[in-house]
C-alpha cells in the first residue's frame, strides 16, 4: 500500500473509533494485600502472623510433652509407692515390664499421631488466615 501524504486517509470505510469521556483523573483502586505478602515483605503485621502461628505451635508442643511428663514421667512413682505392683505378672512377665513394652508404645503412638493432626490443622488455619486479603492501610473501617 502507497505512502499517504499527511492528511489524508486510505480509501474505504474506517473502523469505528470508541469514544472514551474523559471527567476527570483516573481513579486509583486500592489494592488489598494478603498476609502471605505482608509475611514476605517483613512487615509488622507479617510478624505478627508469624509469632501467632509460632505461639500455637509452642503450645501445642508444651501440651504434648506435659502430657507425655505426666502419664509415662508418673509411672516410676506409681511404682515406688504401690510396691505390691512389683509381684503382679501379666502373661508371666512382671507389670511393670509389660507397661513398659506393651502400654507405652501405643500410647506415644497416638500422642504422636494427635500432635501431627493438631500441628497441621493449625498451619492449614494459618494459610487460610494470610489468605484472606486485608483492607489497604488507611481505610476507614
Amino acid at each position: 500500500m502507497p505512502d499517504l501524504p499527511a492528511g489524508e486517509h486510505a480509501p474505504g470505510p474506517r473502523p469505528p473509533s470508541e469514544r472514551v469521556r474523559v471527567t476527570g483523573p483516573p481513579r486509583r483502586v486500592a489494592r488489598r494485600s494478603t498476609g502471605a505478602e505482608q509475611i514476605d515483605a517483613g512487615t509488622a503485621v507479617g510478624e505478627v502472623y508469624l509469632r501467632s502461628l509460632l505461639a500455637e505451635q509452642l503450645r501445642l508442643g508444651l501440651a504434648v510433652v506435659a502430657t507425655l511428663a505426666l502419664t509415662l514421667g508418673s509411672l516410676p512413682v506409681v511404682f515406688y509407692l504401690a510396691p505390691g505392683l512389683a509381684d503382679v505378672r501379666v502373661l508371666g512377665v512382671p507389670l511393670a515390664w509389660a507397661v513398659l513394652a506393651g502400654a507405652v508404645y501405643p500410647f506415644l503412638f497416638v500422642l504422636g499421631w494427635v500432635h501431627v493432626r493438631r500441628s497441621e490443622a493449625n498451619e492449614r488455619d494459618f494459610a487460610q488466615l494470610v489468605a484472606r486479603e486485608e483492607p489497604p492501610s488507611g481505610a476507614g473501617a
